[in-house]
């Protein structure tokens, strides 16, 4: 019945939903000079220095898999800036928002997903200059490109399922929401980001990787850039992160039901 009325909450809310994204976004880049340019300077500082650590030398002579390291790199990265502000930015979402818990009547349930489609708006555009890069190298977009969309709902769910989870938790705890900060870099270190798992020869270090749903996107987004392959070759992947995403959406139904009304007192 809870998740029914979150959905009913989204529905109802849903123009709204796009409004408050649209001034989120309006309010992260707004009173900076470079204003927008840095949804895209930010990231792209990232990689070079990634790409400057890792890939100069024997990776840029040689390139993982047949592809320049650069482009092995941009196109298992890309997601991870989406991931890892929904780590950030969706954890802290009810305290950023808390004028709407607090000071009005508003769907609760409704704020990490705008705060999630404000990121996911976003990563659209990375994905785009993304597509240019590979085409400037030479490399134009095949009919795996088409799956794309699919690895992108999949990412979008699990996130949002996460921010409500994680933002519930965050509001009722700063030290959450501290630990979640300490545990980013180590997802991203487990997640298959900067090598192939397959590389790793320690089978149970190699299960960690897998069992970690931010690699599965990663290789997806991998299999439509580098790899040409389609998401039904690999049911068994699927299958774990489906069951993982079923999990996270559960949690966080279960989580929003206990603290939700609480959650005014709190903030």
């Amino acid at each position: 019945m809870e998740g029914q009325s979150i959905i009913k909450e989204h529905i109802q809310w849903r123009r709204q939903i796009r409004k408050l994204a649209r001034a989120d976004l309006i309010k992260t880049y707004s009173g900076a000079a470079l204003g927008w340019a840095w949804a895209v300077i930010r990231p792209a500082i990232t990689i070079f220095v990634y790409w400057f650590a890792f890939g100069m030398g024997l990776r840029e002579k040689a390139g993982i898999e047949g592809w320049p390291f650069i482009l092995w790199l941009m196109a298992g990265i890309i997601s991870w800036f989406y991931i890892r502000d929904m780590l950030n930015s969706g954890t802290m979402a009810m305290r950023t928002y808390k004028h709407l818990i607090t000071k009005m009547k508003f769907p609760v349930s409704t704020i990490p997903t705008f705060v999630s489609l404000a990121n996911f708006t976003v990563h659209l555009v990375l994905v785009l200059m993304v597509i240019i890069i590979f085409i400037l190298f030479g490399y134009w977009p095949t009919l795996y490109y088409l799956q794309l969309p699919f690895y992108m709902l999949l990412m979008f769910i699990f996130a949002t399922a996460w921010g409500l989870f994680g933002s519930v938790l965050a509001a009722m705890s700063k030290d959450f929401a501290n630990l979640i900060k300490t545990l980013t870099m180590a997802f991203f270190w487990l997640s298959g980001i900067m090598f192939p798992v397959s590389e790793i020869d320690i089978w149970w270090a190699q299960l960690i990787f897998k069992l970690n749903p931010i690699t599965y996107i990663v290789e997806g987004y991998r299999n439509c850039f580098i790899h040409q392959v389609w998401f039904w070759e690999e049911p068994a992947a699927l299958a774990v992160y489906l069951a993982e995403m079923l999990i996270m959406i559960l949690l966080a139904v279960y989580v929003y039901n206990k603290m939700r009304r609480d959650l005014p007192d709190v903030l």
